[in-house]
C-alpha cells in the first residue's frame, strides 16, 4: 500500500510540474473571468451566456489536461523505459495503472477547483446591457495571479525549488484568497454580505464536469498504454464528440417506439399495415385526452403485455443502437446548462450522486480495458 501511495504521489507531482498544466490552469481561469467583462447584446440572457461559456471552457481545458497529463504520466514513461524500474518492484501492472489514475484524478480535481473559483466569480460579475464591468473583481483577480507567480519565482530563485509546481500551489492559494476577498465587496468596493450575486449552482455543475473529466482521463490512460500523445488526443476527442451526439445517433434508435410521441409516426411509410393497426389500437387505448398523441405520463401506463406485442411486431429498439448507446459515454448527463438557465431551478444533489455512480462504473470499465492493453505490452 505504501508503494502505491508513493507511485500516486509521484504521478501527481510529475503532472503538477508540467508547464502545460500551469498554462492550462492559468489560461482557462483567466479566460473565464474575461468572459464576464465585455458587453454583450443577448436580450437579457447575458448571465446565462457567461455561465454556459465558463462551463464549456472548464470542460475543454479539462479535456486537454486529461489527455496531456495521461500521456506525460504513462506514455512517456513507457517510451523512455523508466516504467521498468517501477515494475521491477513488487508492484503489479494493474496496481501501477490504478496509482497513476489516482494521481491524474487529483491533478484534474485541482484544475477544476481553480476553474470553479473563476466560474463562481464570473457568475457574480456577469451583467446585462444596463450593467457595467466589475473592475474591482478583475483587479483583485489579476493581483492574485501576479502574487502567485511572484511567489513561485521567489521560491525558484532563492530556495532553488521547482517553479512550476510552486506556482501551481501558490495559484490555488491566491485564487482562494482572492475569491473570499472579492465576495466581501461589491463592484464599487463597498462592503457587502458575502457572495452576494454568486450562483452557487455552479458548484454541482462543476462537480459533474469533473466526473466527465475523470472518464476522459481513464480513456486517455487506456489509450496511452498503446499510443503517444497525438493519437491519444485524437481518439479522446472523437469519443468526446461521439458522446455529445450519442442521443441523436443511437438514443432514438435504441429506445422502443412507445418512448416517443406517436403523432405523425402512425402514418410513416416505415411501418407496415399490421404495425400501423397496432399503433392506432394502443393510441386509442392509452390516449386519455384523445388528441392522437401519447404524452409521457400516458406512455408510462403501457402494460408489459402491450410492450411485448410492440416488440414482437418489430417495433422495439434496435439492439445495435442499444449496444453503442451503452458503450458510448453520454456527456449530456454531465452538462447542466439547462438547469442553470432556469431562474429558480436548483440542481438536485441526488442527481449528482447518480452521475457519480455512472462515472464510477465507466471509469472502472475504462481502467479494466487499460489493464488488458497494458498486461501484454512489451516494455523495453
Amino acid at each position: 500500500m505504501r508503494q502505491l501511495i508513493t507511485i500516486a504521489t509521484n504521478a501527481f507531482m510529475e503532472l503538477v510540474r508540467q508547464p502545460v498544466f500551469l498554462l492550462l490552469m492559468t489560461s482557462s481561469a483567466v479566460f473565464e473571468i474575461f468572459l464576464a467583462t465585455p458587453f454583450y447584446f443577448a436580450f437579457g440572457d447575458e448571465p446565462k451566456l457567461v455561465k454556459d461559456s465558463t462551463l464549456a471552457t472548464m470542460l475543454l481545458a479539462g479535456l486537454f489536461g486529461a489527455v496531456l497529463s495521461a500521456s506525460a504520466s504513462l506514455a512517456r514513461e513507457i517510451r523512455s523505459g523508466t516504467v521498468l524500474a517501477v515494475l521491477s518492484k513488487p508492484v503489479g501492472r494493474a496496481q501501477f495503472l490504478l496509482a497513476k489514475f489516482v494521481g491524474l484524478m487529483t491533478a484534474l480535481a485541482l484544475l477544476t477547483y481553480v476553474n470553479l473559483l473563476a466560474a463562481l466569480l464570473a457568475s457574480r460579475m456577469a451583467f446585462d446591457a444596463y450593467g457595467s464591468t466589475d473592475l474591482f473583481a478583475v483587479g483583485m483577480f489579476a493581483l492574485g495571479l501576479i502574487v502567485a507567480y511572484s511567489l513561485g519565482g521567489f521560491s525558484n530563485f532563492f530556495l532553488r525549488r521547482p517553479f512550476v509546481s510552486d506556482a501551481v500551489f501558490c495559484l490555488i492559494l491566491m485564487m482562494t484568497i482572492a475569491f473570499v476577498v472579492i465576495n466581501f465587496y461589491d463592484k464599487h468596493g463597498t462592503p457587502q454580505a458575502f457572495a452576494t450575486g454568486v450562483d452557487w449552482r455552479m458548484v454541482p455543475a462543476s462537480i459533474l464536469v469533473l466526473f466527465a473529466l475523470w472518464i476522459l482521463a481513464a480513456l486517455a490512460l487506456a489509450c496511452s498504454t498503446r499510443f503517444d500523445m497525438i493519437p491519444t488526443l485524437a481518439i479522446c476527442s472523437a469519443c468526446f464528440l461521439l458522446g455529445i451526439m450519442s442521443d441523436y445517433l443511437f438514443g432514438r434508435q435504441a429506445e422502443p417506439v412507445w418512448r416517443y410521441d406517436l403523432q405523425g409516426e402512425i402514418a410513416s411509410s416505415r411501418w407496415s399495415l399490421e404495425q400501423k393497426t397496432l399503433l392506432k389500437e394502443l393510441v386509442a387505448k392509452y390516449d386519455g385526452d384523445k388528441n392522437g398523441t401519447l404524452e409521457p405520463a400516458e406512455r408510462q401506463k403501457i402494460t408489459r403485455q402491450d410492450k411485448a406485442r410492440l416488440t414482437r411486431a418489430g417495433m422495439g429498439g434496435a439492439w445495435w443502437a442499444s449496444v453503442l448507446y451503452t458503450v458510448t459515454p453520454n456527456w449530456q448527463l454531465f452538462w447542466l446548462a439547462d438547469a442553470l438557465n432556469a431562474e429558480q431551478g436548483a440542481v438536485q444533489w441526488g442527481y449528482v450522486g447518480k452521475a457519480f455512480a455512472y462515472a464510477l462504473a465507466y471509469v472502472g470499465a475504462a481502467l479494466a480495458l487499460a489493464v488488458a492493453l497494458f498486461e501484454d505490452r512489451e516494455l523495453s
